[in-house]
């Protein structure tokens, strides 16, 4: 079989037969693909933990007819050693693989953006930033803003989502697509502080100098970001009902 070599992020993991399981990753070259390890499951593996989610890898892949086959794995690096140990990083880690997997929907189709947006987030969520350690829900609602934007979903927030007018507006609503005028307004529009615009706008861009915020403020962009990708997504993210609670 033809084999082909990539870096990728495990995004997750099922159990195929007695020893085996399908390994869901997204590469930084051929895009998601879904992967058979081998015996994975047996204590003599010659995987051992190395494809678990969150893990950054180097693998060798063996193209097969429908799934694809690990034949190889190094680890890059262990994101999942740290992430597993604090329970709101975990929660957070869960959202992004799950965001990424739902984003990147056709396999072996190259997503270098969404891989390396991911990569970053991971090692940010396990490393912090050069600014200083971020509250994981803060790093998560960057990383879903910015997924969002990367898959041609990024909320409108300089002018208004339906007719365009230049803001600032006062009104949000993820169903309109972002920031609104009063004229656009649908029902049960939502009023960002604006502390909380600025929050946006600073997650959006990545500028983690701007992010030193009261919590209620966190609290309340963490809000309209998760009715924001939950909306955009069709059936919403499973895993960020565990970091709402």
């Amino acid at each position: 079989m033809p084999t082909y070599r990539d870096q990728a992020v495990v995004l997750r993991t099922h159990k195929l037969g007695e020893a085996d399981r399908i390994i869901t990753l997204l590469t930084r070259n051929h895009g998601k693909v879904r992967a058979v390890a081998r015996g994975i499951r047996r204590t003599s593996s010659r995987f051992g933990g190395r494809l678990e989610p969150f893990s950054h890898v180097d693998a060798q892949f063996a193209t097969g007819r429908t799934l694809d086959y690990v034949n190889q794995a190094e680890t890059l690096h262990a994101y999942d050693a740290p992430l597993r140990v604090d329970y709101a990083c975990f929660t957070a880690g869960e959202v992004m693989v799950e965001t990424a997997d739902r984003l990147v929907c056709e396999e072996r189709e190259p997503a270098p953006s969404q891989y390396r947006l991911l990569l970053g987030a991971l090692r940010t969520l396990g490393e912090g930033t050069p600014e200083g350690p971020r509250p994981a829900r803060m790093i998560l609602d960057s990383y879903l803003l910015r997924a969002m934007a990367i898959a041609g979903y990024a909320p409108a927030l300089e002018s208004c989502a339906r007719c365009g007018v230049p803001g600032p507006h006062v009104g949000f609503a993820p169903e309109a697509g972002g920031m609104v005028c009063s004229g656009c307004c649908p029902p049960r529009t939502v009023l960002p502080s604006p502390r909380g615009w600025a929050l946006l706008s600073a997650l959006i861009s990545g500028d983690w100098a701007a992010t030193t915020v009261p919590e209620a403020t966190a609290r309340e962009v963490s809000g309209l970001v998760a009715a924001f990708a939950s909306w955009h997504l069709d059936h919403g993210l499973r895993s960020l009902d565990l970091v709402e609670n």
